[in-house]
């Protein structure tokens, strides 16, 4: 696990060859076609190295749930054991790493038609105006969502209007959990807040030379997505979306995206530091995967495996 912009891709693809591991995507974005560069995805020549799993198993004009993420890892991680491998879960979606050690309360699917209606709303008053009735109808949930996230802001209202319950309520009966205590937890980032900005803004200059803006405006050209599409509001493809509506310049776009992901990676660090028993390994340190590696044949020496 570990931040957007931490290197963990990276080192998860040299760990897998020296465990002989398959890796399981653990993001949001990579299980779509065509979301290639903005979201860092790994190239078909090391795919083809490292088996890798839920990468591009979806058109980017569908919706993707933690539910269905739990169904495709199920899938996916009993293959790789039958084949005597290990499985090794990599990525940011911290929404689908919860599901993975918690299990999910028995929501509701999304309601296209009520997603519209909140769209436009938001797109009228502006997203401080769910917050608010957020606030009205679940304090709790109001308290724990930042007011600049509109996703699970409408989620937790969409919630709210086809249940008649707080997300917090229905939250609180979980099921499906596929990670025991015993599953070895690894969290790989920076050391200094400051470096991790740094690979922030690295790394976005880096998509936008190889091609990141031609990627959103061939999605664009498709024709049936939109800004609200889900797959569309991943960071960085939400903010070059909104230069190419002629909302802002280029600049001011990667600015934006800059920004936006340096958010992301503050959200995702408050959560990874609440996930109980998990081993912190500072990215740049030359040892990491030596660490890592390490760490993982503990707990084999252990099981007796």
């Amino acid at each position: 696990m570990g931040p957007t912009g931490a290197g963990k891709s990276a080192a998860a693809i040299a760990l897998a060859e020296r465990i002989g591991a398959e890796i399981v995507s653990v993001d949001s974005a990579l299980v779509y076609r065509g979301l290639d560069i903005g979201a860092a995805k790994p190239d078909h020549a090391i795919r083809e190295r490292i088996p890798h799993h839920l990468i591009d198993i979806l058109d980017p004009v569908a919706t993707y749930s933690a539910g269905q993420f739990l169904r495709d890892a199920q899938q996916a991680i009993d293959e790789i054991r039958g084949r005597g491998h290990m499985p090794l879960l990599v990525g940011g979606t911290m929404l689908y790493f919860h599901a993975l050690l918690h299990g999910l309360a028995a929501l509701p699917e999304a309601d296209p038609e009520l997603r519209r209606e909140l769209d436009e709303r938001v797109a009228q008053r502006g997203i401080a105006d769910l917050h608010a009735e957020l606030t009205r109808v679940d304090p709790e949930a109001a308290a724990r969502i930042h007011p600049n996230d509109p996703q699970r802001i409408q989620r937790a209202l969409e919630v709210f209007y086809l249940t008649g319950s707080p997300i917090t309520r229905l939250q609180v009966d979980r099921r499906g959990a596929l990670l025991t205590d015993g599953a070895l937890k690894v969290v790989m980032c920076p050391a200094r807040r400051a470096d991790l900005h740094q690979r922030i803004e690295w790394r976005f200059h880096a998509m936008m030379k190889a091609g990141f803006l031609d990627e959103v405006r061939a999605l664009r050209a498709r024709g049936d997505l939109t800004a609200t599409t889900p797959s569309m509001r991943a960071v960085g493809y939400r903010q070059l979306w909104a230069h190419l509506d002629g909302r802002y310049g280029l600049d001011e776009g990667v600015r934006r995206g800059i920004v936006a992901t340096r958010r992301l990676a503050k959200r995702q660090l408050t959560w990874l530091r609440t996930v109980p028993a998990a081993h912190w390994i500072e990215s740049a340190d030359n040892r990491a995967l030596d660490q890592t590696a390490e760490l993982i044949g503990a707990v084999a020496d252990a099981r007796g495996s």
